[in-house]
């Protein structure tokens, strides 16, 4: 049995199995670059025209693509929306990470309102497109609310207690707390238009979003007896 394949039979083998290993991670990164093409042309249109406002088809020529690719990645309209807001929170929820027991109070809540600042700056179209769905009621991203949203909240005001208990905070509501960075930090993609009325000029420019940055830390940090 051993001498049924020849050298060149074996190398040719290795060759076609190299050829599908790379053709299948090809298609990987295709698929995985369509994906956040759509992604990305759906937070503009669902944040500037809503839900009900947008169709597949506007989704599709935003993105360049024709309207049978959307439904290739994405069944449903109402699918798309719910992967978009899922991947929102969850990009909204990341920052969070940096609020652990062993970290250091004032280090961690500047990390976490820094990060969340940057992604209001970013993408202030997916925050919009959040503070719409939650507007109207939150029909489709309510059991997100419920669960992921609910629980990793529950699990960092714990850390808040705990940092509380130890005397490295002054007391404070935990949940409150990030209920009030919540406010503060998404107001400025919310709410850019009053805001840069007000200014005189945009909030997107750098100089503006450094000093809306330090005002958020200070009161965050009064909020907490951190600003010594």
């Amino acid at each position: 049995m051993s001498g049924i394949f020849k050298p060149d039979d074996v190398a040719n083998l290795l060759h076609l199995q190299a050829e599908g290993e790379n053709s299948a991670m090809n298609k990987g990164r295709i698929r995985k670059s369509n994906e956040n093409l759509i992604l990305a042309a759906a937070e503009r249109a669902f944040s500037q025209y809503g839900f009900k406002g947008t169709t597949m088809a506007q989704i599709a020529e935003e993105a360049g693509l024709p309207k049978a690719n959307l439904h290739y990645y994405f069944s449903s309209k109402k699918n798309l929306y719910l992967h978009l807001l899922n991947r929102i929170l969850t990009q909204w929820l990341d920052p969070m990470s940096e609020i652990h027991p062993d970290a250091d109070p004032k280090i961690a809540l500047e990390a976490y309102v820094r990060q969340k600042m940057h992604l209001v700056f970013d993408r202030p179209q997916a925050s919009k497109l959040f503070a719409n769905e939650l507007l109207q009621g939150a029909k489709v991203v309510n059991g997100l609310l419920h669960t992921t949203l609910k629980q990793l909240v529950a699990q960092k005001s714990a850390v808040i207690e705990q940092w509380i208990s130890e005397g490295k905070i002054k007391p404070i509501d935990s949940v409150q707390l990030f209920f009030s960075m919540w406010a503060m930090t998404q107001t400025y993609a919310d709410f850019d238009v009053q805001i840069n009325a007000v200014l005189g000029q945009s909030i997107h420019q750098h100089d503006q979003q450094e000093r809306a940055i330090e005002h958020v830390l200070t009161m965050v940090f009064r909020s907490c007896g951190l600003d010594d």
